[in-house]
Formats: structure tokens, C-alpha cells, sequence
């Protein structure tokens, strides 16, 4: 995995801006990292990078937030179960031909693609972080 440091969230957004022009439809990537890491702030760097205009928030309490058909980010932090997951109907996304952005992913580790890519976030400071990918 390459890692880079940021040193703030604006440079966190920009990095993830730049990460989405390596992205192709179809694509899975974990977001990985305890709560305030910055998955939310990779979240909208990734959308501005695919020309997403519409404000981008965390899915906790929704699951997903799909923005058109290009772009699906999970929050799996409150599913308890993969039976739950499917029931709510995320395999379907994963076959959309979407990208998906997924937080907590462990949650629905059975029901995810055979390859995805990760993005790993670690605090290094008040505004710094380790991102590795």
C-alpha cells in the first residue's frame, strides 16, 4: 500500500479528488478508520473528483446516499447483519455499475465484491492523517 500524509482536511479533500480519477465504474473502496478519521471528507474529495455537484453527506442513519447512478457511499456502522444488508437491498449496488464508497465494510464482509480497493485512515494529529491505499 502507498500512503500519504495530510496535513489538513481541505488537503485530504484534495488528495481524494485526485484518488477518484484512478477509479472506474464498477468499483468498490473501503473506507477504513475509527469515527472523525476522515472517511466522510475522502467521501466528498472522491465525489468533486467524479463531477459530483450535489453537497455530500455521511449516510449513518440512511445507509446510502446514491448520487445519480455514479456513485453509492455506505455507512455500515448500524447494520447488524449481512441478512440485514441484503434485505436493504445493497447487493444490488455493487452490480450496478456505480462506484461504492463503503464505511464499515466488516459489517457486510459476505457481501462484498471479490476485489476491492481500501483506503486506510489514521489520525496523526489534530488535522494530520495517514492514508494508505
Amino acid at each position: 500500500m502507498a500512503v500519504y500524509l495530510s496535513r489538513s482536511a481541505d488537503d485530504t479533500f484534495e488528495w481524494a479528488k485526485n484518488y477518484a480519477k484512478t477509479l472506474r465504474a464498477g468499483d468498490t473502496v473501503l473506507l477504513e478508520g475509527e469515527m472523525g478519521a476522515g472517511k466522510t471528507a475522502i467521501a466528498k474529495g472522491i465525489a468533486a473528483g467524479l463531477g459530483i455537484t450535489e453537497e455530500v453527506t455521511s449516510p449513518t442513519y440512511a445507509y446510502i446516499n446514491a448520487y445519480g447512478d455514479t456513485l453509492f457511499h455506505f455507512d455500515c456502522y448500524r447494520v447488524t447483519s449481512e441478512a440485514q444488508a441484503l434485505a436493504l437491498g445493497f447487493a444490488d449496488y455493487f452490480e450496478a455499475g456505480g462506484i461504492c464508497l463503503v464505511e464499515w465494510s466488516e459489517n457486510i464482509a459476505g457481501l462484498l465484491p471479490e476485489r476491492c480497493k481500501k483506503i486506510v485512515l489514521k489520525k496523526r494529529g489534530e488535522e494530520e492523517r495517514e492514508i494508505s491505499f
